[in-house]
């Protein structure tokens, strides 16, 4: 089984920019790191929102009925 040896807060952040400017480019991932935190909750709240919405017993009738 493989350790794993977790980075240190200054390595990982360096990493996780070097990953965003190699992915997305300089400025997209620049667009991103200035996104507002609470823009990113938002959306995380209009989802549970939308979860929180969704019928199981609808979902699974629809997806196993014959």
């Amino acid at each position: 089984m493989n350790e794993h040896i977790m980075m240190n807060e200054e390595q990982l952040i360096k990493k996780a920019v070097q990953v965003l400017v190699r992915e997305f480019g300089s400025v997209d991932a620049s667009r991103f790191l200035s996104i507002p935190q609470n823009k990113r909750e938002d959306s995380l709240e209009q989802h549970q929102t939308w979860q929180n919405s969704l019928n199981k017993e609808a979902f699974f009738d629809d997806i196993f009925s014959d």
